[in-house]
């Protein structure tokens, strides 16, 4: 029942971080350790299904977007269009992070890492805000192909736990004149093949390490986790056609000193 219960909790953080630009993964990391969450092959796996589960709640926010574009698939129609610059941006992480997961699985998943990204991510933040806020900005469907290149490059910096894909995507974006608003929908729709990659892959990796309460604390973690993340899409969206990243960046720089000083006193 505990790790039911551990499971509920973490898949609301995970719910609730997907896409704000503040690391769900990192806040896994953090929340894990304070309730003392398994650790091991599962509790990775665990970590990435469950993130599966709040990207399904963007399939179903932009169900029918998703639905008129795949309609519209055939070469030289908006919706090929779309999902080829969709894999353009997917190709960087998904190649980096093939070649380096196991260095970060053993490396980098641990709180020093996060709270210290959370500090760097924070500071890149703030200068992306000031130098390249309030850009005009291309419709989802009309982003360059190179515009999403940069965005698939930025995604990379993802790979260090505690930088965040949604900041890494939506600091990309706006990099390359995009509002902040449409690079959030782009960081979404690029979550999608993205999450579904890591996913399989982490279910290869950590099968062996499931047994029956650690497949129903998967499933409840996944459930919750969508929930919640589908609450979360529209009040994300809406909080960006009116305010600016730098909420959540004075977040992540509180955390991650709060975070750094706790570690230095070991007392995390």
């Amino acid at each position: 029942m505990e790790l039911i219960i551990q499971a509920i909790i973490l898949g609301i953080v995970e719910g609730i971080t997907e896409f704000l630009p503040v690391s769900s993964t990192g806040h896994l990391i953090l929340f894990g350790d304070f309730i003392g969450f398994k650790k091991g092959d599962f509790s990775i796996m665990f970590d990435v299904i469950i993130q599966l589960g709040a990207i399904l709640a963007v399939l179903v926010y932009y169900r029918k977007k998703i639905w008129e574009s795949l309609k519209n698939i055939k070469p030289g129609e908006w919706g090929f269009k779309l999902w080829f610059k969709i894999f353009i941006a997917f190709l960087p992480a998904a190649a980096l992070g093939f070649l380096l997961n196991d260095y970060i699985d053993e490396y980098l998943f641990s709180n020093v890492t996060v709270s210290i990204a959370l500090i760097i991510g924070a500071i890149f933040m703030i200068v992306v805000e000031k130098y390249f806020a309030n850009k005009t900005s291309d419709e989802i469907t009309e982003i360059s192909t190179k515009k999403s290149l940069f965005i698939g490059f930025a995604q990379c910096m993802a790979l260090i736990p505690g930088m965040s894909r949604s900041a890494s995507t939506i600091m990309g974006g706006m990099i390359v004149g995009l509002s902040v608003k449409v690079a959030a929908e782009f960081s979404f729709f690029l979550a999608i093949p993205t999450m579904f990659a890591a996913t399989g892959y982490s279910i290869i990796k950590g099968f062996a390490a499931m047994g029956a309460t650690e497949w129903i604390a998967l499933s409840v973690g996944f459930v919750t986790s969508f929930i919640v993340a589908f609450i979360v899409i529209g009040k994300f969206l809406s909080f960006l056609t009116k305010h600016s990243l730098k909420p959540f960046a004075y977040y992540r720089l509180i955390v991650g000193i709060l975070m750094l000083i706790l570690i230095a006193n070991n007392l995390v």
